[in-house]
């Protein structure tokens, strides 16, 4: 049975011992069974549950941190009295080839203030990114490579 079932079920099981199925009570038993779960991890066998779940939290803080960079980014430059930017859109190659790897990948980026996610090529090798300041499109291609795409790779992978 899937893990991440068991976790749920374990979750519904706190939210009718307790009588209460508010969204912070189901999160409080979320974790608890998540907590529960780990106890018994050997016997079930679900080192990688855990392995995945703390490698798409890192994500998420990394999402997190890039938000705020890049919303300060911007900020900056909106409060510049002469805004000296050079917005375009560049073709970032892409690691990421599944769908869903690719739909997280463009909304992470479209999500991050001062870049969009335009299009994908026809042959998914691609993302073309618009983005509010292309004077260091290398730079911005390594960024998302060893930021985003890297952190989706480890993962979901």
């Amino acid at each position: 049975m899937n893990i991440l079932l068991i976790n749920l079920l374990l979750m519904l099981a706190w939210g009718a011992m307790t009588g209460s199925f508010t969204e912070i009570n189901l999160f409080f038993g979320f974790l608890l069974g998540f907590f529960a779960i780990w106890l018994i991890r050997e016997q079930l066998g679900t080192g990688g549950y855990f392995g995945r779940a703390t490698r798409i939290l890192l994500l998420l803080l990394l999402f997190l941190k890039e938000l705020a960079l890049s919303a300060f980014r911007v900020a900056l430059l909106v409060l510049q009295p002469r805004m000296e930017t050079r917005p375009g859109i560049f073709a970032f190659p892409l690691t990421v080839d599944r769908d869903f790897e690719i739909a997280l990948l463009a909304n992470l980026i479209t999500l991050t203030p001062g870049t969009l996610s335009v299009d994908v090529s026809t042959d998914r090798k691609f993302l073309y990114v618009h983005a509010i300041d292309c004077s260091d499109i290398a730079a911005a291609k390594e960024d998302i490579a060893q930021g985003f795409e890297r952190r989706i790779l480890e993962a979901f992978r």
